[in-house]
């Protein structure tokens, strides 16, 4: 886990929204490296449990006013888990909050991906953030555009309060990109617990990032896999 100085460290409770932003739970294609993106893959046994984990750790934490999630199942249902354990509150799904979209790529093994869709394969590797994936997939900057503005706007209707957001590994690290653009996020692990703090004044500071302390009784991926390049 990696804990971050705040730049508004002496801003009020009453002056930011704090946005708990956690990746989905364990699906069978992360445990076999096959690329999602879009498709809609329900959560694993062990995806189960650790959404059961989060939603119990954050039970016990600061009251949360609502639940968003991408409309993927994979996401509905670690934010289902969530809700009820925090009381029963409200799960509100937003399609901007869905992972990048992988064209080709989706529903391909990473093995064997280069010499299926060599062309998608090597757009998916590209460092132009420009770069489309062919087959209708899309840029790291339309995902950028799409899961930043949906967080500002989050945040802007929830200051003074503590939210949770269930999304994807490739939307995670764009959120991280926005906030820190000179450091690099690393892996974002299944289940794990990441901190925003969006103030007025376009402000975004990451408070906590990467934890999974909650799932030391779970099994989870140390590789992160999520299917873009730079996961496990």
């Amino acid at each position: 886990m990696a804990d971050f100085d705040s730049r508004i460290s002496g801003t009020k409770e009453s002056e930011y929204a704090e946005i708990v932003v956690i990746r989905h739970g364990e699906t069978e294609w992360n445990a076999s490296k096959r690329l999602q993106g879009q498709l809609d893959v329900e959560l694993n046994d062990v995806g189960r449990q650790q959404a059961a984990a989060v939603g119990h750790r954050l039970s016990m934490e600061r009251k949360i006013s609502v639940v968003y999630s991408s409309d993927l199942r994979r996401a509905i249902d670690t934010a289902e888990k969530i809700a009820s354990s925090c009381g029963g509150v409200e799960v509100s799904k937003d399609p901007d909050l869905r992972e990048r979209h992988l064209g080709d790529l989706q529903g391909l093994l990473l093995h064997e991906a280069a010499k299926i869709s060599p062309k998608a394969y090597r757009a998916l590797l590209s460092r132009r953030t420009d770069q489309e994936i062919p087959g209708g997939g899309e840029s790291f900057v339309q995902l950028y555009d799409r899961c930043t503005s949906a967080l500002e706007r989050i945040g802007s209707k929830h200051i003074g309060e503590r939210v949770v957001m269930v999304t994807h590994g490739g939307v995670l690290r764009a959120l991280y990109v926005r906030a820190s653009p000179t450091e690099q996020p690393g892996s974002v692990l299944n289940a794990s617990v990441n901190i925003f703090h969006l103030s007025d004044g376009d402000i975004w500071t990451i408070k906590s990032w990467g934890d999974v302390s909650h799932l030391n009784q779970t099994e989870y991926l140390q590789s992160g896999f999520g299917g873009d390049r730079t996961s496990g």
